[in-house]
């Protein structure tokens, strides 16, 4: 350790122009050291406060997050159940369509067994014996009461459609009284 008090009472103006020199260098060098530790304290201080700032930043942005995954599973969990829903009504739909489709089976079978049955029961009348004139009267019985042309047209339509020899009760000999028929009465 340096005696101050030994230098001084020395009085030897070269030991005290060292030691000014000396002591001004320190001072120079102390104030270099406070600005630079005021200028650190500064940057560290700015840092503290940008660190808290993004500390608070991410905090905000963390909950942000937390806040949309808490809703996007709700609305997730909300969708499942009302797909599950759909499902139920989906499955209970083609249940009841399949019964539907067995019941509508059944009963097509019956119809057409019922069908069959009534075919074989009905027997067509023999129209072989019958003469033109027969068929002719027939004819006009067919398009009594009609006296309009346009209820002419449409009795004929429907005649023709039912007795045509290409379909299943038609009779050719019919066919042709119809036609005839309906010429005369047209005219």
């Amino acid at each position: 350790m340096i005696d101050w008090d030994d230098i001084v009472q020395s009085e030897n103006e070269d030991e005290l122009k060292k030691l000014k020199l000396f002591l001004f260098q320190e001072n120079l060098r102390l104030d270099a050291e406070r600005q630079k530790l005021a200028s650190d304290r500064e940057e560290l201080k700015k840092l503290q406060d940008s660190f808290m700032k993004d500390r608070v930043s991410l905090r905000d942005e963390l909950n942000e997050l937390n806040r949309r995954t808490t809703q996007e599973r709700q609305r997730l969990r909300q969708e499942n159940m009302f797909f599950d829903k759909k499902m139920e009504i989906l499955k209970d739909g083609f249940r009841t369509l399949e019964e539907d489709r067995r019941k509508f089976e059944r009963e097509k079978e019956e119809f057409e067994s019922g069908r069959r049955l009534a075919m074989s029961d009905i027997q067509t009348p023999d129209l072989t014996n019958l003469s033109e004139s027969d068929f002719d009267s027939i004819a006009c019985v067919l398009f009594a009461g009609v006296n309009n042309p346009g209820l002419l047209r449409k009795r004929y339509k429907d005649l023709v459609k039912i007795f045509h020899p290409d379909n299943l009760g038609g009779d050719e000999r019919l066919s042709r009284a119809i036609n005839r028929y309906y010429n005369l009465i047209k005219k």
